[in-house]
């Protein structure tokens, strides 16, 4: 496990031993793409964790004490109820497959998004306000840019 060796300054160090160094503690940041990925195929917390090799709780910490990870989830969550939503309407238009043990449950994915559709209509206002902010900032720029010109071929034409 973990023993106590002195370093060169004399000071005690703490070795953790290989097994306790491994790539799937919560302390690595690789768990996190392997989660948000399942979370955006699956809608399901508790799926995606188990594909990260984490615990629940630990996700949901890092959420809420990390803001671009919050959003990332966020993100996350809306792809998955596109999916879910685009899965749903192919089913009630086509119908089910005849083939596979896998059942779907329409009534419980039109229940999920109902339950979620205010929560991703505010991350889809999130998104487009981003846009817009995009787009004003570089109308802007542009505007002081011809500003600039403008002034550039007055001072040109007068002669100064």
């Amino acid at each position: 496990m973990a023993g106590s060796t002195p370093s060169k300054s004399g000071a005690s160090r703490t070795r953790i031993s290989a097994a306790h160094r491994t790539s799937d503690k919560p302390n690595n940041r690789h768990w996190r793409k392997h989660f948000l990925a399942t979370l955006a195929e699956t809608s399901n917390v508790s799926a995606a964790a188990r594909k990260a090799r984490i615990d629940p709780s630990h996700a949901y910490k890092v959420k809420r004490t990390e803001n671009a990870f919050a959003a990332q989830w966020r993100e996350a969550l809306c792809e998955g109820y596109d999916l879910l939503e685009m899965e749903v309407l192919h089913r009630l238009r086509f119908g089910e497959p005849k083939d596979g043990d896998a059942k779907f449950d329409n009534a419980t994915a039109l229940r999920l998004l109902s339950q979620h559709r205010e929560t991703v209509a505010k991350e889809r206002a999130i998104r487009d306000n981003a846009d817009v902010e995009e787009v004003r900032a570089s109308l802007h720029k542009r505007l002081l840019d011809m500003r600039d010109e403008v002034l550039a071929s007055r001072k040109a034409a007068s002669g100064d």
